[in-house]
């Protein structure tokens, strides 16, 4: 990459003390390991989320998953592989309805929670310096170019009503309409009347995709000039012909009508983040870094999503959006573009092709609904390989914390082996921590050292820097 000489700087907290969880809600039931990162190269972080690290602002933490109350397993979903389910499908359509004839949803009914893809640790920053603005229209792909900055260097951003995270709170349920009036029961209850059974001369019952296969067959018809016959497959989309499951790209920007009741725009924006800004020929035209997702829907902008666009992947950091638009499910919507992007990267960046949900929470129901965007992995918290959703959910059915990984010989291939490597920065120089442990005054760091090493691994321990004051 381009920042070739760029270190990642970081200060190591430690993690003894247990704080409250934010998903059981226990007082002291929480402890994960942090540290502070002043700045921090993308190929960095994507090795640390690789070994089950996670971002809030420039905060870098890992949960204790033995110790803690909530394990929290980092997932992936294979972007290039993904399918979105029936449920994915009916949030698509549901905002294309939308958006073309304006019919807001008076409930959500998509059986996901409406939360945002974040995890309640650290800090909660926002950052809103802005580097470069692209937009995209909802019927074309979103397509990343860079804008010449301004003299000031950031460029301005309008300002909008305040919005609010989507993860504070359960969903509404499905049904919310009053139940019908049940008649009073007379005194005398009379039993049921014998029947005669299935009547032979109905129609056997038919599935409703083949009910709306002839009724759009029908409508052809009418539209012909002169009583022509129609080839029922002629004026039909080819994936139809076939009967293939139309892709993500096919769902996400499904055209509109000219007429459409509202327009939607996409905005990215490079924002600061403790990740450096980066470029390479191979990829993304965008280069790497973070960047913060505008939804601007007639003028009004209604959610943001923040993410790190990473050598291997793009990962959801946060997500917060207006209230008043909650019934759309932006939360999973956002999510779906978000896959997409990834795929879209890929075709410029070949090793990028994974999505990032953040962490899976077995123990949390309402962090499950992360499982159903398939297919997708886990990764084991002891030998840091990613394994199939599939196999880790009946251990974690058993219980809170499990390794993954089904041989018991197997070990962390990246673990620490040489403490002395370890690189620190000690009065603005970089050295090994042996040299640095020579030259050291007062009592021993070398346990803290030793910590901090074990958790990122041999790799990062020899390229971060370590601060020591």
């Amino acid at each position: 990459m381009a920042a070739g000489s760029s270190y990642t700087i970081v200060e190591y907290f430690g993690g003894d003390d247990g704080y409250r969880c934010g998903y059981c809600k226990n007082e002291h039931g929480n402890f994960s390991h942090g540290m502070w990162s002043h700045t921090m190269t993308v190929q960095d972080y994507q090795d640390l989320i690789d070994r089950g690290w996670r971002r809030s602002g420039k905060y870098v933490y890992k949960p204790i998953m033995n110790k803690t109350c909530c394990p929290q397993y980092t997932i992936r979903c294979h972007a290039l592989h993904f399918q979105p389910s029936k449920t994915h499908k009916k949030i698509l359509k549901k905002m294309n309805k939308f958006l073309s004839k304006g019919e807001m949803p008076s409930r959500e009914c998509d059986g996901e929670p409406m939360e945002s893809l974040c995890d309640e640790e650290g800090s909660r920053e926002t950052p809103v310096d802005c580097l470069g603005e692209v937009s995209a229209s909802v019927q074309e792909p979103l397509v990343v170019d860079q804008e010449t900055p301004s003299p000031e260097g950031t460029s301005k951003v309008s300002k909008s009503e305040p919005l609010q995270t989507g993860g504070s709170g359960e969903r509404p349920r499905e049904r919310t309409e009053q139940p019908a009036p049940v008649p009073a029961p007379s005194s005398t209850r009379a039993g049921p009347k014998p029947g005669l059974g299935v009547d032979p001369n109905r129609p056997p019952c038919r599935k409703a995709k083949e009910l709306r296969r002839e009724r759009r067959l029908q409508k052809e018809l009418q539209r012909q000039q002169g009583g022509c016959p129609v080839d029922h497959g002629q004026h039909l989309p080819q994936s139809r012909q076939n009967s293939q499951p139309r892709t993500l790209e096919e769902l996400v920007t499904d055209s509109l009508p000219t007429d459409a009741t509202h327009q939607v725009e996409f905005r990215r924006f490079l924002c600061d983040s403790p990740l450096q800004a980066e470029s390479a020929p191979d990829g993304p035209d965008c280069g790497y870094g973070s960047f913060h997702q505008q939804y601007w829907l007639d003028g009004r902008i209604i959610a943001v999503g923040v993410i790190d666009i990473l050598p291997t992947s793009v990962s959801s950091v946060y997500l917060y959006y207006d209230p008043d638009f909650s019934s759309l499910s932006l939360g999973s919507y956002t999510a779906l573009r978000e896959i997409a992007f990834t795929r879209q990267l890929h075709q410029k960046a070949p090793k990028l092709c994974y999505y990032y949900l953040g962490f899976y929470i077995h123990s949390c129901p309402k962090m499950r609904y992360k499982g159903q965007y398939r297919p997708s992995d886990l990764l084991c918290p002891e030998t840091f390989v990613w394994v199939p959703i599939e196999r880790c959910l009946p251990r974690l059915d058993h219980s809170r914390y499990s390794r993954f990984h089904e041989d018991p010989a197997a070990v962390d291939e990246r673990a620490l082996r040489d403490l002395g490597r370890t690189l620190v920065l000690h009065r603005r120089t970089v050295m090994p921590y042996a040299v640095y442990a020579r030259k050291r005054k007062g009592p021993s760091d070398e346990k803290d050292v030793q910590q901090y090493a074990g958790l990122v691994g041999q790799v990062c321990a020899e390229r971060i820097l370590l601060y020591r004051a």
